[in-house]
């Protein structure tokens, strides 16, 4: 490995540039398109085998697959890399600016052992999000291979994540949107060069292996009739809506999942998935689908070329959601691409087929309004309503359903925003107390010296309260960082490291705050860096004024500073 890393970094800086950039692609593009034929196979020779045999094979064999493929995925999480839990999306987010793009190489095999078990073995969940951290992950660790320092890793991770997302889905386009929008945050990016090529590569990988047809193949789609664009904003709405729902529910219980629990977390995961097991068996043995297992494509399929009534597609809906909002709320390690795609189109086919008793719809009618309700919930979800668009589209390849996709992403951004503050990711990282600062820096030295404080601090920070140690075990549970400043009755009394705090508990004792270094948000960033030396565990408590009647505002450390003067200096060498 240190020849080819030694030889690598002998080529120039062009060639070395876009060489590493076409081996991501293709590194993730394989472990996308491994992952997605571990799936398959999982699933094809588990619930969909079951699915031909005798109710009650079907019911003990469904339940024991389920059950024993969640429960390993939970264990594989909580006793080697929590990180792979959920989508993986936000983690990969917070990795490209927190950690300038390294991602540790557990996140791979435990993400990809755990995906695969989870979503092959029937659980509620999508294979996408899951691909684009795999990738990520694959790509940043590549790099390292090949020489690349641990703090310049974003343009590996953003590459390796287009790359991912463009093989799960066969829709290059879109998954360079995505990564620009979602994750990096910028659609003029200098990474657009290198995102593109990886994106590209990624999709020819899966088209090599996987063949290049669309993810859903529709029979019927002509001109749309007027009845299907007097539809199409109802479509929109309630697929919209079904989203901002599903958000709110599943969040909501991953925040009480966070808390602590008597039964230990594996175990709720693969309670998430026993979960999926009885609403999906019900759902089976009443309708014949399978839609609530796993992804649920085929049933998705069929409801976008129009051969499903309106009462199962309704009941595919409310069953899907509930399940997969259960299933991810518990810990289960697994994406939300899939889903929503699935909640929006039974949405749509629900609504048109409803509608057709009343109204004159045309086959293309039903297949454009169920595409619709895709477009709308993953826009809504997401919040991407570029990508979403494009992934519609791209896995389509259906050019006269832009019109009508269009309007459904005006209409689902326009609802979104109102039901819910912030997207699907933003509200998990939310949740795990962390927040992605984007940091634009000035060009020259002297000014940014003398910026004040309030540019790179976080504003947001998380104190300790109380110093019981009932409480305090309960509050590093919750937490994962590893300084807090100690705020009693409203006054900063000192700062405490998550070994201080650990070693008095052990002890039986009530830990002792050191002494807080401070700061005000128009400190200069020339006099709080004298100040970082000097701190307590390199952390500066920001505060509102001077003297003992300061409130605690923020919080800077020494990371947050190397994270902003590393973007300063790629700024100045662009």
């Amino acid at each position: 490995m240190d020849f080819v890393s030694r030889n690598f970094q002998r080529l120039p800086p062009q060639a070395r540039a876009i060489t590493a950039t076409v081996i991501f692609g293709l590194a993730a593009g394989l472990i996308a398109v491994a992952f997605h034929l571990a799936i398959h196979v999982i699933y094809a020779h588990g619930i969909e085998a079951l699915s031909h045999q005798s109710t009650t094979w079907f019911l003990v064999g469904s339940f024991l697959l389920v059950g024993v493929t969640s429960g390993i995925s939970g264990w594989l999480l909580t006793a080697f890399c929590i990180e792979a839990a959920g989508s993986g999306i936000p983690q990969v987010k917070l990795a490209f600016w927190r950690d300038f793009g390294l991602i540790p190489w557990r996140v791979v095999w435990v993400k990809f052992i755990g995906g695969a078990l989870s979503v092959g073995g029937g659980s509620s969940l999508g294979r996408e999000g899951p691909s684009v951290q795999l990738a990520s992950a694959l790509a940043s660790n590549v790099a390292g291979a090949l020489g690349t320092p641990k703090h310049m890793r974003r343009t590996a991770t953003a590459a390796g994540a287009a790359a991912g997302l463009a093989a799960a889905f066969n829709t290059p386009i879109a998954a360079v949107t995505f990564v620009l929008e979602e994750i990096i945050g910028d659609l003029n990016s200098r990474m657009l060069g290198s995102v593109l090529l990886a994106s590209v590569l990624g999709a020819l990988v899966a088209h090599g292996l996987l063949g290049a047809q669309p993810a859903f193949t529709l029979h019927s789609v002509g001109n749309a009739h007027w009845a299907g664009y007097v539809l199409t904003p109802l479509v929109a709405a309630v697929a919209t809506l079904a989203g901002c729902w599903f958000q709110k529910m599943a969040l909501g219980l991953r925040l009480i999942n966070k808390r602590p629990q008597r039964l230990p977390a594996w175990s709720r995961v693969m309670l998430g998935g026993i979960f999926v097991w009885a609403v999906g068996a019900a759902v089976f043995l009443g309708t014949g689908h399978l839609g609530v297992f796993s992804l649920g494509y085929d049933d998705l399929s069929t409801a976008l070329n129009g051969g499903m009534l309106w009462q199962i597609a309704a009941l595919l809906l409310a069953a899907k959601l509930v399940a997969t909002a259960v299933c991810y709320g518990l810990g289960g390690c697994g994406g939300v691409f899939a889903p929503t795609l699935f909640f929006g189109g039974m949405a749509g086919a629900a609504i048109s087929a409803l509608a057709a008793l009343v109204l004159p719809l045309t086959a293309g009618d039903h297949v454009m309004l169920a595409v619709v309700g895709m477009c709308a919930c993953l826009g809504g979800v997401v919040r991407a309503p570029v990508t979403g668009i494009l992934i519609v589209f791209e896995m389509t390849h259906e050019f006269a359903l832009v019109p009508a996709l269009i309007i459904g992403a005006l209409i689902s951004q326009a609802i979104s925003r109102r039901v819910t503050p912030h997207n699907f990711y933003e509200e998990v990282l939310a949740q795990d107390g962390q927040h992605v600062e984007r940091i634009v820096p000035p060009r020259s030295l002297r000014t940014w010296m003398e910026l004040p404080v309030a540019r790179i601090a976080n504003f947001s920070p998380v104190t300790i309260t109380e110093l019981v140690p009932e409480k305090l075990r309960t509050f590093l549970a919750t937490h994962r960082h590893d300084q807090f400043p100690v705020v009693i009755e409203g006054k900063l009394v000192g700062v405490l490291s998550r070994r201080a705090c650990e070693e008095a508990l052990a002890g039986g004792r009530a830990p002792t705050p050191q002494n807080a270094t401070i700061c005000t948000a128009e400190t200069t960033l020339r006099q709080v860096q004298t100040l970082m030396i000097e701190s307590a565990g390199q952390l500066v408590v920001v505060v509102d004024q001077s003297g003992v009647e300061a409130r605690v505002i923020g919080l800077l450390t020494l990371h947050d500073i190397l994270r902003a003067e590393m973007v300063f200096a790629r700024e100045q060498e662009d």
